[in-house]
């Protein structure tokens, strides 16, 4: 039973967006955030275990006894809950109403579709082999960027919507280098060059790891790099499992058995004055029950396009429809979902403070599951459709992320 319990990230005080600039400050000295244990510390890696929802772990605690005797805390991630938001707010260090990548599929003015973030192209451009949602390239789960192999990335669209302008902000990683510290990032070689890689986590260097071993050996190799590093280190399977098996399976508890053992190989071979964070971009739920918009006329009327992603949608209306629009979705979709108007979502800080530009890749509305549901697309979006697994919305189940810290 998915908990009903909604959870509002708060900005600035245990967000994934907070996480970097403490470690960069621990690092440097600076300034050494008192709810993470880093004091003295001048090498850290933060791992993010893609899925790895703090509920999640917390009902497989067997599955991981070295996850299980971490010291840490529970975090939020962003709103929407899904990587490629929290992965720019981590990254940046910013909200996403300042970063601007506001959901899976995330409106982009000038253009009548949605953008994909994870592949930097837009919604129904082919490329690659298909995931998620028929668009996503290579083994994608879900999220594309959280799922193995790539796909081709649109050229086009790299040129048209240069990351490094779309969001101009030095990332934390480009401040940490700036300060004379070694920076590595560990991920899949097709995020070296990804147009999200270049918007919100570029900067230091990139070591492209093939597997959890590779991944083990990489991040402690950085982490021996200069007399100060910071790692960032990704890892996608368990948030794939989750998507396509669902998180109260079996094949997600012995995926969770193989982060464990790569986490306790990290930890057991720390270097002198080091620490491991591990954290996630969210976490997942299992959907029972969907609302299809391609086979349900109420939902599609007035509408003009539809972004963000099944738990967590951003509705569209044609100009002086938005009201409407909202009234049919409340009543066709009832109480299991909240639905609001932009302004009530800014408003109420879902995405922190808002620049003008993002406000306007905002939907007109928005709706989000409170329970198990999912507003799906059998015709736009079919793979993404049939997932077992899905997050996006506010719910402490999908929020709500481990922060766990190990020192050497």
């Amino acid at each position: 039973m998915v908990s009903p319990v909604m959870s509002v990230p708060r900005y600035g005080e245990n967000t994934l967006s907070d996480l970097l600039p403490a470690v960069l400050g621990a690092v440097t000295g600076n300034d050494v955030a008192p709810s993470l244990d880093l004091a003295g510390v001048r090498r850290v890696c933060v791992l993010l275990i893609d899925g790895l929802g703090a509920q999640q772990l917390a009902a497989r605690a067997e599955e991981a006894p070295m996850l299980s005797s971490m010291s840490g805390e529970t975090w939020t991630s962003t709103f929407p809950s899904t990587t490629a938001t929290s992965l720019a707010s981590l990254g940046t260090g910013r909200p996403p109403g300042q970063h601007g990548i506001v959901g899976y599929l995330t409106a982009v003015e000038g253009y009548d579709r949605p953008m994909n973030p994870l592949h930097w192209r837009l919604h129904g451009q082919a490329g690659g082999r298909s995931g998620k949602d028929g668009q996503a390239g290579g083994r994608s789960g879900k999220d594309g960027q959280a799922g193995g192999r790539s796909g081709k990335v649109s050229s086009d669209l790299l040129s048209t919507l240069v990351p490094e302008e779309f969001q101009p902000h030095p990332t934390v990683f480009e401040r940490a280098s700036a300060a004379g510290i070694a920076v590595t990032r560990v991920a899949p070689s097709y995020q070296r060059e990804s147009g999200l890689t270049r918007a919100v986590l570029r900067g230091g260097d990139f070591a492209a790891s093939v597997s959890a071993g590779d991944l083990v050996a990489r991040t402690l190799s950085a982490l021996n790099r200069g007399d100060r590093s910071v790692v960032y280190s990704y890892w996608s399977e368990l948030d794939l499992t989750g998507h396509v098996r669902g998180p109260s399976s079996d094949a997600w508890s012995h995926e969770l058995r193989q982060v464990d053992s790569m986490v306790e190989a990290v930890v057991s071979r720390l270097p002198p004055d080091a620490a491991l964070v591990v954290t996630a971009d969210h976490g997942m739920v299992d959907v029972e029950e969907r609302v299809d918009v391609d086979t349900t006329p109420a939902l599609s009327l007035d509408v003009t396009m539809i972004a963000g992603e099944p738990r967590a949608r951003h509705v569209f209306a044609r100009p002086g429809a938005a009201a409407d629009v909202a009234q049919r979705w409340r009543e066709t979709l009832g109480t299991d979902y909240l639905v609001v108007d932009r302004d009530e979502a800014i408003g109420r800080e879902w995405f922190g403070p808002v620049r003008p530009a993002v406000a306007r890749t905002i939907g007109d509305v928005l709706t989000l599951a409170r329970g198990s549901g999912a507003v799906v697309r059998s015709g736009a979006e079919p793979n993404q459709s049939a997932l077992l697994g899905h997050h996006g919305s506010l719910t402490d189940a999908e929020t709500r992320v481990p922060l766990l810290i190990a020192r050497s």
